[in-house]
């Protein structure tokens, strides 16, 4: 079951699939934001027992209404009562209204999801998606990322947040020489490190085997050169740091990790050790509400917060490790 997060505030669960939509349909729902945020971790009841659970995004309207989110559901075919009702029973607030149910030409759902995209602005980054190319203006480094079936084209806040974090890292004088993107995605953010840090080492993991196909396809799209030497990225399929690979290569002096809360707090005993003295830990996919409780799980293991950006309701931390830990 994957949840990744795309657009500005927005959050798609189900199963990750790109296959074209023949006749497909979508079920609009309005919700709360506690009900979202429930979908946005992959929260989606019974639909998680069918072969095929549908595409669900759950996005912010009117970031001057954050309580009133709104619920959109993909179908391969038109939802039945049956279905109807499961989609009501995840957002009880709307259970007594009548859904918008419509039907959807023959198109690419992902295609159609990142058409009316913009191209992001990040410290020195321009993200475009393939369907919105714009020319980069002198200055600005831009990549072009394919979401697919992945995470990570820029347009959400922690995305966003930890590409201007390592604007800021490079415009600060750091240098860093062995980087580790953990849960890569779309692999945007390894790309950005290799570009910022030329002589860098540069690894990438997802737990995913399509997330890391889909960023595989990036690479190759934005030039990218694949291997295991400096100015180059390396790929696998792993769950946090289990992989050997991960583990040879510690300690590392930069590690990303735009995930979730919950397992940003599980990895915490993994990732710490993982870094060398004085290393840079760059945190994402939380909410100012679990902040806190990350930042415990770090600072315990001897990390310090040193600097956060906050776009929205989503910061992205950074952590340094104390020496003689």
């Amino acid at each position: 079951m994957a949840s990744r997060k795309q657009g500005n505030g927005d959050t798609i669960t189900g199963f990750p699939y790109n296959a074209p939509c023949n006749g497909s349909w979508k079920l609009i729902l309005p919700c709360n934001r506690e009900e979202a945020q429930a979908l946005a971790e992959g929260e989606i009841g019974g639909f998680i027992l069918m072969d095929e659970p549908p595409v669900i995004m759950v996005s912010e309207p009117d970031p001057n209404l954050p309580e009133n989110w709104r619920l959109e559901a993909y179908f391969d075919r038109e939802p039945d009562g049956t279905l109807v009702a499961m989609l009501r029973d995840l957002v009880p607030s709307a259970s007594h209204l009548q859904p918008v149910i419509e039907h959807i030409e023959e198109q690419d759902w992902v295609v159609l999801s990142q058409s009316g995209l913009e191209p992001v602005r990040a410290g020195r980054f321009l993200v475009c998606t393939p369907a919105n190319i714009i020319p980069a203006e002198k200055g600005l480094k831009a990549f072009t990322i394919d979401a697919g079936r992945a995470f990570g084209t820029g347009h959400h806040e922690t995305t966003t947040g930890c590409l201007m974090m390592l604007d800021k890292l490079k415009r600060q004088g750091q240098h860093f020489s062995n980087i580790a993107d953990i849960g890569t995605g779309t692999g945007l953010l390894a790309f950005a490190s290799r570009y910022l840090w030329q002589s860098a080492k540069v690894i990438a993991s997802d737990l995913d085997p399509v997330a890391i196909e889909v960023a595989k396809e990036n690479a190759v799209i934005n030039s990218i050169p694949m291997g295991r030497g400096r100015c180059q990225v390396e790929m696998v399929i792993a769950a946090g740091l289990a992989h050997r690979r991960l583990q040879q290569r510690a300690p590392y002096d930069l590690l990303i990790a735009n995930i979730l809360a919950g397992p940003l707090i599980e990895l915490a005993d993994s990732f710490v050790p993982a870094l060398a003295s004085g290393g840079c830990l760059i945190l994402a996919g939380l909410v100012k509400e679990q902040e806190k409780a990350v930042c415990r799980a770090y600072q315990r293991l001897g990390m310090r917060l040193a600097d956060r950006v906050v776009l929205g309701d989503w910061p992205s931390l950074l952590l340094v490790k104390r020496p003689n830990f």
